[in-house]
């Protein structure tokens, strides 16, 4: 009797018990667990990215506009042709004549054989009319002064003395003339700056650093004569 009643206190307590919902209902079971229900299209994705399967994306070309040539700005091209620096050009009659030259090609002109080699008495007469056509004779004009110094130009001096150098013109004292000489001329760096000095400071009359001894008119060993040779 007792077991009896057991059996039907447990139909009565299943009874009274709710349905419990399938949570899983309409799902697909893949076998591939949780989460997984597309893992085909997965793994297809997966290997394209490993393999580098990827498309790239080319942007469409641009569109060039291409311009003739006859649309080219005529002006721009006439103001560049209008300040083109000229050619020059020379002249028949200025062409040089060809000069005798030898082998290391060094003029031969002073050498009769060559010249007579090359060109005729008459040929030869032309090229020389030619020469002396070209030729320009320029005339001396004065020293121009040196700008910004008083200094006493020792060129203009120099051209207008004529004494050759030691020939005395001048008295002088004897009386330590050489160690006046010596050390006066030791402070300038050159004869022309110590002739420029001695001019400055009263010679060739006065001498009062001694640095003319000998009284020619010159200090401290300048030399006028290049000076006078350059003038002919």
């Amino acid at each position: 009797m007792r077991f009896l009643m057991l059996g039907v206190a447990v139909l009565a307590l299943t009874a009274c018990a709710g349905k419990v919902p399938d949570s899983a209902a309409g799902v697909v079971d893949t076998g591939r667990g949780v989460g997984f229900g597309d893992y085909d299209s997965y793994e297809a994705q997966r290997e394209a990215k490993l393999n580098g399967d990827t498309t790239a994306i080319i942007a469409p070309p641009v569109a060039v506009q291409a311009t003739a040539l006859d649309s080219v700005d005529q002006a721009a091209v006439q103001a560049a042709a209008a300040t083109a620096v000229p050619v020059a050009t020379a002249a028949l009659e200025n062409t040089p004549p060809d000069l005798v030259r030898n082998s290391v090609g060094i003029s031969g002109e002073n050498d009769f054989d060559a010249v007579a080699a090359q060109r005729g008495i008459a040929e030869d007469a032309n090229m020389i009319a030619q020469n002396r056509a070209q030729y320009t004779v320029i005339a001396p004009t004065d020293l121009p002064k040196r700008p910004g110094s008083n200094a006493p130009n020792i060129v203009e001096y120099a051209l207008q003395t004529d004494n050759p150098v030691g020939s005395s013109l001048y008295s002088r004292s004897t009386y330590r003339a050489e160690t006046k000489y010596a050390k006066a001329c030791a402070g300038y760096a050159s004869s022309d700056l110590a002739q420029e000095a001695f001019l400055s400071k009263g010679g060739p009359q006065k001498d009062n650093l001694g640095m003319d001894p000998d009284g020619d008119g010159f200090a401290c060993d300048w030399n006028p004569m290049p000076f006078r040779a350059a003038r002919g």
